[in-house]
This record gives structure tokens, sequence and C-alpha cells, in this order.
């Protein structure tokens, strides 16, 4: 079962506070489609906190066994697919400009499919894959035709970025290497080591489809009118303004001492960089931007994020690579 848990650090258990918080979701989010005037105003006047939350718990979990917005279904893809139900009940009620500095998979993008984007990210090898998918998509599936899934050629091709002839490759080449290795290797992690090379083991999985010509081709229309950009997430206040919603999802803090076992770069995403994401967040609203945040449900986010409103959500951890060990973990969106 889905759940929600709804928290604001500025507001106490007064009537007033809780209306407030309530009204702050009514003219900022999508929530106010979920219900009619006469419950919000039989919510917003609850006397008890607890009944009010018991009240907007049991609404959300109705709400979030609906089924997906199908008509993106084949275009989304990455590790927030699992929760754009539960995002979307907190997105603005209209988005004229997107922007997202992690956009890593995508998937809050290609489920919305916005008319103005950009498209941010610090990893260099994902925003080749974008670059190429928009411009020669063509000559990509072609190349993509061509690779095996075959435990030997995936460690061939894997290994290649361990020679010299890799900086011979064309950004197509490259491409199509990104892709058939998200798809055969194990989990579809994407992790590098210090010297920046892929080192995730085979998936050993029956028929990966690491070319899907119609995802392609569909994602390559999509992303025509799309600014990609590879630069760091600071590179988004340069786009912040009063009618642009910025979607950030950064690396997590990790929960434990071994979770934090994937690198999407070589340098990895520290305190102090979380630390400075607060900061361009704090610039981003300061000029009237609306701003989503998800991470990981950690006290330090919890006390960084003090000043806004935080929602905690539930996802399921799907990478862990003990079996038992996966399951149901809490997330915040801010």
């Amino acid at each position: 079962m889905n759940e929600i848990n709804f928290i604001d650090n500025n507001i106490d258990d007064s009537e007033e506070s809780i209306r407030r918080a309530f009204n702050f979701l009514l003219n900022h989010s999508r929530i106010s489609e979920a219900f009619s005037k006469e419950e919000f105003k039989r919510v917003a006047n609850y006397q008890n906190p607890k009944n009010f939350d018991t009240y907007f718990s049991k609404k959300f979990r109705h709400l979030l066994e609906r089924a997906p917005n199908e008509k993106n279904k084949y275009l989304v893809a990455g590790g927030k697919r699992q929760l754009l139900s539960q995002i979307d009940l907190f997105l603005p009620k209209d988005i004229e400009a997107y922007v997202e500095p992690f956009v890593g998979g995508g998937a809050l993008f290609f489920y919305l499919l916005p008319e103005n984007a950009v498209l941010i990210d610090n990893n260099p090898v994902l925003i080749n894959a974008y670059h190429v998918i928009k411009k020669s998509v063509d000559e990509l599936i072609e190349l993509l035709k061509l690779h095996k899934n075959e435990e030997e050629y995936y460690y061939t091709i894997r290994n290649v970025d361990r020679t010299k002839e890799f900086k011979k490759w064309s950004d197509v080449e490259k491409a199509s290497r990104t892709i058939y290795l998200n798809k055969c290797c194990y989990n579809g992690l994407y992790r590098v080591n210090s010297k920046g090379q892929f080192n995730v083991p085979f998936g050993k999985y029956k028929n990966p489809n690491f070319c899907h010509e119609k995802n392609l081709r569909a994602v390559h229309e999509v992303l025509q009118n799309v600014e990609i950009i590879h630069d760091s997430f600071k590179k988004c206040v340069d786009y912040a303004n009063e009618n642009t919603f910025f979607y950030i999802d950064p690396p997590y803090i990790p929960l434990s001492k071994t979770s934090n076992f994937t690198s999407y770069t070589q340098e990895n995403f520290t305190k102090e960089n979380q630390i400075e994401l607060k900061e361009v967040i704090d610039t981003l609203t300061s000029r009237g931007s609306k701003v989503m945040l998800s991470n990981s449900c950690h006290k330090s986010i919890m006390v960084l994020y003090e000043d806004y409103f935080i929602n905690v959500v539930r996802a399921k951890r799907v990478i862990n690579s003990k079996a038992s060990k996966r399951g149901e973990i809490k997330e915040v969106l801010i």
C-alpha cells in the first residue's frame, strides 16, 4: 500500500497552521484536482491534526491506487517511474517551462512531455547518449543491431574504455555502447571506478532489448525542441524565473554505510554538494521558481530543508545486490 505523510517543519498543531499547510497544497499543486471544494472546507477546518492526517492519508491511498498515465508508458524509464503517481499529486498546476539538473533516465520529463524543457546532467556519457538520440537516431539504431547478448562479447565492449582505441570512437559508437551496457549489465546500473571506467558485471538476462527501435524513435521526436546540457546542477540557476518548474533528483544521501555503491560520475556527491544544492534551491525559490526535490528520508535532509514542505513517500528498493534486502524504503518529496 502506498503512503504519503505530510510534514511541514514550520507549523505546529494549531488549527491555523494545519489550514495554512493544506491551503499551500491547494494553491500550488495538482492535489486540488483530487478533492472537492466541500472536502477542502471540511478537512482544512479539522480541529485535531491527528484526524486531519488520517483523512489526508486515506484519501491519498485511494488516489495512488489509480492506474498510471498510459499515454507515455513506453517512453518512461528510470528510477523514478514507480513514484510518478505520487510525484504527480504535488506537481504545479501549470508548467510553462521545465528544467531538470540531474536528468538521469528522465522518467518525470518523459511522463510530462513539457513543450519547453532544459535537461542537464554532469555525466558526459549520459548527455552524449541524449545528443546522439536527438541528432543521429538512424545511425544509432543500426549500430545497436550489431550487438550480442553474450558474456564474453559484453566484457569486450565494457572494457574498451580501458584502451587507447576508445578515444577514436565516434559519439554515435559511444552512445551505442552506453545503451547496450545499460540493457545488458547487472540491474541496469551505471557505475564507474575512480578512473571513470565502467565496471558493472554482465547481467545474464535472457533477452535484453538493447535495440528498442520504437522507443528510440519516440525519444528522438520528443527531444527535438529540448535543450540538452552537460554541466553541473549549478547551471540551472541561469533558468530561474517565476514561470519555470525545477525537478531536482540528485544522488541521495545513503541510508547506510554500504548503500552508496553506485557512482554516476567519477566524483562522489558529497555532503558539501548537498549543502551547495540547498543554496541553489534557495536561489531558485527566491526568484519565484517552483521547485520539487527528491532525496532519501534521512535526518540530515530533514534538518537541511526544515524551511520547506516535506512529504514522505514510500518506494521499492530494487538495486540491492541481495534480493532479500529489496523492499520498501522511505523517500522525501520536498
